[in-house]
């Protein structure tokens, strides 16, 4: 699991992907959450400009981020 410390409010799901290091481009990151391969939460998500806030879970190809 990798634990992701926030700083401010929140963090856009596609900026987290490309944060931690999941995807390589912003354009990837788009391509992973339409293409249905994000979970959020426990739940597919399909929202590009999802907000993650603390407390969130994404889950990526094996991989969860833990919003801290």
């Amino acid at each position: 699991m990798i634990e992701f410390k926030l700083e401010g409010e929140f963090i856009p799901l596609i900026q987290l992907l490309k944060a931690t290091g999941l995807v390589q481009s912003g354009g990837e990151a788009q391509t992973v959450v339409e293409d249905g391969l994000i979970k959020y939460n426990g739940q597919v998500d399909h929202r590009k400009r999802l907000k993650v806030r603390v407390g969130d879970v994404v889950d990526f190809m094996g991989q969860q981020i833990k919003v801290i």
